[in-house]
C-alpha cells in the first residue's frame, strides 16, 4: 500500500486560521495530517514519515516550522520532497521559492508539482551539535533583535514585530571585533555590526538582505555590515529600505563554500530565525541537499 503524502501543521503559526478546516481540506486531498507545537517534534515527524516512504512532506507554518521540517528530510536516502504552506509572519523561504503566500495559491503550487533541488547550510557551533539553515543565519544586530522578538510579539504584530524589535535594541547596538576565515583561507578581521550567511534572499518578512543569493549555486553569500558612525549606519538602513544596501561602502560581500566566524564579545547567531549559539561557528554549504516544490515564478 502506497504511503500518503504528509502535511505537518503548526496550529500556533501566526496565520494558521481555522486549523480544523485546513486539516479537512488536506485530508480530502489524500494527505495524512499531523499537528505539531514544537520544532523538535516537527523534525522528528518529518524524518519518520520520510523514512516510511512519504513522497511529499508539506510544512504548514512559519519559517521556524519550515526549517524544522526540512532538517528532518536532509540526509534521508529516499526521494522525498518538501512543500511549503506559508502560515507564519515572515514566510521568507516561501518568498525565495516564489511560493504564493496565500493558502489557495500555495496549494495550487503544490498541485503543480514543480520541483528543484536546493542547497542548505550546515551550521557547526563550537559549543553544540551541528544543525542546518535552509534560509539564512544572522548574527550581531540580527541576534540582538531575535533576543527580544517573542512569539507573542509576532502573533500580535505580524511583520511589524521585526521593526519594533529592531527599534528596541537600537540604543544598545554592539560592535564586534570579528574574524572571518573563508574556505579555510587566511583570516580577515573587521569591526562588524552584523554578519549574514545567506542561502536565500530575504529575512524578517521580506527584507531583501541577500539580493544576489542563489539557492542552487553551491555557494554561501556572506554580508558584513561594518561598525560605523550612527549617521553612516542610518544611511545603510535607508539603503536597505530602498532595496540596494549591498552597494553601500559599509557593507562587505563575499561568496564562499565555507566561512568560520569568531567574535569579541560573543555574537549571538540565529538560524532561520531561531537563536542557536554565541560561540565561534563554522558555516558550510551542502549542495543539492533538499528537493523542494517551487512556485510559478521561480
Amino acid at each position: 500500500m502506497a504511503v500518503r503524502p504528509c502535511a505537518i501543521l503548526n496550529p500556533a503559526a501566526g496565520h494558521a486560521g481555522d486549523v480544523a478546516v485546513l486539516r479537512r481540506h488536506l485530508e480530502d486531498r489524500a494527505f495524512e495530517v499531523r499537528l505539531t507545537l514544537g520544532d523538535d517534534d516537527a523534525t522528528a515527524l518529518a524524518h519518520e514519515r520520510a523514512l516510511a516512504g512519504a513522497p511529499l512532506i508539506v510544512a504548514g507554518g512559519g519559517d521556524g516550522t519550515v526549517s524544522a521540517v526540512a532538517r528532518g528530510l536532509i540526509g534521508v536516502r529516499k526521494p522525498v520532497r518538501l512543500a511549503i504552506l506559508p502560515l507564519g509572519t515572515g514566510n521568507d523561504l516561501a518568498r525565495s521559492l516564489s511560493v504564493p503566500l496565500d493558502v489557495p495559491g500555495a496549494l495550487a503550487a503544490i498541485e503543480a508539482d514543480r520541483e528543484r533541488v536546493i542547497d542548505v547550510i550546515a551550521v557547526e557551533p563550537d559549543d553544540g551539535p551541528r544543525t542546518f539553515a535552509i534560509n539564512m543565519a544572522a548574527g550581531g544586530f540580527s541576534g540582538q533583535v531575535d533576543e527580544v522578538l517573542s512569539a507573542e510579539l509576532k502573533a500580535r504584530w505580524g511583520p511589524l514585530a521585526y521593526v519594533w524589535s529592531a527599534a528596541k535594541v537600537l540604543p544598545d547596538l554592539t560592535g564586534y571585533e570579528t574574524t572571518l576565515a573563508f574556505d579555510d583561507g587566511v583570516a580577515a578581521r573587521v569591526a562588524a555590526l552584523n554578519v549574514i550567511v545567506a542561502n536565500a534572499r530575504t529575512c524578517g518578512g521580506g527584507w531583501c538582505v541577500a539580493p544576489c543569493a542563489d539557492l542552487e549555486d553551491g555557494l554561501l553569500d556572506v554580508f558584513i555590515v561594518r561598525w560605523a558612525r550612527a549617521l553612516d549606519l542610518a544611511r545603510v538602513a535607508l539603503h536597505l529600505a530602498r532595496g540596494h544596501y549591498t552597494e553601500d561602502e559599509e557593507v562587505l560581500h563575499r561568496r564562499a563554500r565555507a566561512v568560520r566566524v569568531e567574535t569579541r564579545p560573543p555574537m549571538w547567531f540565529n538560524v532561520d530565525g531561531e537563536l542557536v549559539s554565541k560561540a565561534a561557528v563554522t558555516f558550510r554549504v551542502v549542495p543539492r541537499a533538499l528537493r523542494v516544490i517551487v512556485g510559478p515564478g521561480y
